[in-house]
């Protein structure tokens, strides 16, 4: 992820009393159904708290380091969203709930 990305990102914890978040980066899986956004992140630890849409939707942590290594069912690597726009998160959730 690009350095000025994350620094836009805020640190974990950050939005834990917000009811809307927002989410500025979207990892998908090209090949599979998953989708990753990020509406926090450690750079040190590489961990990111967010949305993630798989086999259920919900908030939670996962480590950017481990979203590098899958693979969907035709071996293509996870890829972000270079068109994505960073939103408020109840633009995403609503429609997965």
């Amino acid at each position: 992820m690009p350095d000025r990305i994350v620094g836009t990102i805020p640190p974990i914890g950050a939005t834990s009393e917000q009811s809307d978040p927002f989410l500025h980066v979207k990892w998908f899986m090209p090949d599979g159904g998953w989708t990753w956004f990020v509406a926090e992140f450690d750079p040190a630890s590489g961990i990111a708290f967010g949305y993630v849409i798989g086999i259920e939707s919900e908030w939670g942590s996962f480590s950017l380091q481990e979203v590098q290594q899958v693979r969907g069912a035709l071996g293509l690597p996870v890829e972000r969203d270079l068109h994505f726009d960073p939103c408020l998160s109840s633009k995403i959730t609503k429609s997965h709930y």
